[in-house]
């Protein structure tokens, strides 16, 4: 409404609908009626911007701050959200497999902490790592 209120409103066909809209570098035309503007965002948002809150100023029909609710659209209006929201929407949950115990989670190690690489075989007869003392080859008991 504010940046309405800066705009010079000039009716050049001399019909209580339409009206051209000047000030800040910027021309727009309004159809109160078609409830359209040049800008588009009046069309899409179907709530009058600033370039059709300026005609609104200035005609005297009603006051100018409730004119709003005439110029939108009746999809904003309470009678059409109660309307919408009238059934109850009942949604069904996915299934889903609910596992019993405590969640696992692995731990994430810290910037100073070093990873220690897996613990190899080591041959109890030899001491040599690579293999177990079944496979050694110095196992005398064969």
């Amino acid at each position: 409404m504010m940046e309405g209120d800066f705009l010079y409103v000039e009716n050049v066909i001399e019909d209580d609908n339409q009206f051209t809209m000047f000030g800040a570098g910027v021309t727009a035309c309004v159809d109160l009626l078609e409830k359209s503007c040049l800008c588009r965002e009046y069309d899409v948002i179907m709530i009058p911007c600033a370039h059709a809150m300026a005609p609104l100023r200035s005609k005297q029909d009603h006051e100018y701050g409730m004119s709003i609710y005439d110029y939108s659209s009746p999809l904003y209006k309470v009678e059409a959200y109660l309307f919408a929201y009238m059934d109850s929407i009942n949604i069904i949950p996915p299934l889903v497999d609910i596992k019993l115990g405590r969640k696992g989670r692995k731990r994430v190690k810290g910037v100073g902490e070093n990873f220690k690489s897996k613990r190899r075989n080591k041959c109890s007869i030899c001491k040599r790592t690579g293999h177990k003392r079944t496979a050694c080859v110095n196992n005398n008991e064969s």
